[in-house]
């Protein structure tokens, strides 16, 4: 039973270490291409939220009255106390 347990033991390790360098080897190959396309897609999206944000800015300027008057009051006056 010693064989057995040994050689499951070395079947284990083997594998791990065959996943190991499996996975290492296809991130490699796809991790570039995956932030690749995540760049892509982020500056997308911030041209397209400038886009609409420009679009925001040109109708409210264009639909927008002009500013109302102030009505001017009267001027600040400070009063301190006097003992």
């Amino acid at each position: 039973m010693e064989t057995a347990s040994f050689s499951g033991l070395l079947e284990t390790i083997l594998f791990i270490f065959a996943f190991y360098y499996v996975v290492k080897f296809l991130a490699r190959l796809f991790l570039p291409i995956m932030a690749q396309k995540m760049m892509e897609k982020a500056s997308e999206q911030f041209q397209q939220q400038q886009q609409n944000h420009q679009q925001q800015n040109t109708t409210q300027t264009n639909t927008s009255e002009k500013p109302k008057a102030k009505k001017i009051v009267g001027e600040y006056v400070d009063f301190e106390e006097i003992e």
